[in-house]
């Protein structure tokens, strides 16, 4: 299938953004046993869409230098991203290194694509995002250390109808949580035209030395990262957008489920176990949503197929679990950096595409719940790395990322919050995008992925079938 060429974009203006002169030392932050997990994954790239029905000088005059001069300012406490990450040879541990100097590449550009387009929610080419976000300037080797920028940006103006802000950072920074935070302190320092004060009381946590982690722990944790990266390509570079196979022919939509929605399903879910399971029992809206989601992908996946498989083989559910609060001691909630555990649920083909498949996959996924908050949350931690690696090689797997407790529609620089908001490597990564609902009500959940046009026919009319049987 071709692609639909996508939309251009006119870059105006390229610049660098560092923090004031002097307001940071050099400083360097080692990799931590949880940032070394999410070394090897593709970079985040991130969309938020804003109205601004104003003529484009408007823009130059006004919300630019403010984006500028608050991005310098916020740096000074968020100053990794600005950072490289420096990979010496092995058995040397990677680390993050902010020289004076260092600074964000920050591109502005301008756009004829229709704004209203571009925040719908029903099925559209993946491509059609992709020019908004920008690339991460590519590695370079000093010696025998291999250089790795951290962040890109990438604000675009569409004229008389609104602006986005791109990001694009490698994981290994920072995590979701971490990521919102350094966003939401832009924004509000932007809001705030230049005052540092709203953040004062929210500044980020960077001690690297409260993550406690058993030596014995991350030194297989180290080794087989080791491993991994000898023959992994590292630097995959910008996806080719008129070549890359998981872009074929895929079309992106973003669905909303109401807070009524999700309690109807809580309640089902209920009504379908007794008084033994239900004691064992752990809902709550993630776990819902994903074991919803997750069945509703695995029967749209099998009508694709001209002869479904006969196999019961097992699928698993790959998700990541907030451990700041679950480590001993506790990490504080502002913690910068990495600090997510790995977790698995498994459950065999038949019994997912059966007529209890929602409630089986909710047992599965309440339970791996329940052993965070029992075992400890590094329960197995020294497999996870080999665990990720043989599902990638050889099983069938979904996956999420974000989460609808970020507060990603709290990200206002003075706009109102986000029209839009978009994970867009979930394109090529194949996961599920899930956050907060837009409308500021603070509940319910929205989720976009990426599938091809038939299957997301079959995804929508299947997710739209279970809710009528199921929410009543």
């Amino acid at each position: 299938m071709a692609h639909t060429p996508p939309h251009t974009v006119k870059i105006v203006e390229q610049s660098k953004v560092s923090p004031p002169p002097g307001s940071v030392p050099t400083t360097s932050l080692p990799l931590t046993f949880f940032d070394l997990l999410w070394h090897l994954c593709c970079p985040m790239q991130r969309l938020y869409f804003y109205s601004f029905p104003h003529p484009t000088q408007l823009f130059y005059q006004t919300l630019l230098p403010n984006l500028k001069t608050s991005l310098s300012l916020t740096l000074q406490l968020f100053f990794p991203f600005a950072g490289n990450l420096l990979c010496p040879p092995s058995p040397a541990r990677p680390h993050i290194l902010f020289s004076a100097g260092d600074s964000v590449p920050f591109a502005v550009a301008q756009s004829a694509a229709d704004f209203h387009r571009l925040i719908a929610d029903d099925p559209r080419d993946v491509l059609e995002l992709h020019p908004f976000v920008p690339k991460l300037p590519p590695a370079r080797a000093e010696g025998d250390t291999r250089v790795v920028p951290l962040m890109a940006l990438q604000v675009t103006v569409f004229p008389n109808s609104g602006i986005s802000i791109g990001v694009t950072f490698c994981h290994v920074a920072a995590d979701g949580r971490a990521f919102h935070h350094f966003m939401k302190s832009w924004a509000s320092v932007c809001k705030s035209n230049g005052d540092l004060r709203c953040i004062e009381k929210s500044a980020p946590f960077r001690g690297r030395d409260s993550i406690k982690i058993p030596a014995e722990v991350e030194l297989d944790v180290l080794k087989d990262f080791w491993d991994w990266a000898s023959v992994k390509n590292e630097d995959q570079g910008p996806v080719d957008l008129a070549t890359n196979n998981k872009l074929a022919g895929k079309v992106r939509a973003t669905f909303v489920l109401g807070q009524a929605q999700i309690e109807g399903l809580k309640h089902w879910v209920m009504n379908q176990c007794n008084e033994e399971e239900l004691e064992a029992l752990h809902i709550s809206t993630f776990v819902v949503t994903c074991a919803l989601l997750w069945v509703c992908l695995i029967t749209s996946q099998e009508m694709e197929l001209s002869k479904p498989s006969a196999q019961d083989e097992p699928y698993f559910f790959v998700f990541s679990g907030d451990c700041r609060n679950r480590l001993e001691p506790p990490v504080p909630s502002a913690y910068f950096g990495n600090c997510l555990a790995f977790c698995i649920v498994s459950v065999n083909r038949n019994e997912l595409l059966g007529g209890n498949g929602i409630v089986a996959a909710v047992k599965a996924f309440g339970k791996r719940v329940e052993e965070l908050e029992s075992h400890g949350a590094l329960e197995g931690a020294e497999n996870w790395m080999r665990e990720w690696k043989e599902i990638l090689e050889k099983y069938h797997f979904a996956t999420v990322a974000g989460s609808h407790k970020l507060g990603i529609y709290e990200t206002d620089f003075g706009l109102g919050m986000p029209k839009k908001s978009e994970l867009v490597h979930t394109d090529v990564s194949g996961a599920i995008s899930l956050s907060d609902k837009r409308d500021g009500a603070n509940d319910g959940v929205e989720f976009s992925l990426a599938l091809s046009r038939t299957q997301m026919d079959h995804f929508n009319a299947i997710l739209e079938e279970r809710l009528k049987i199921i929410v009543v």
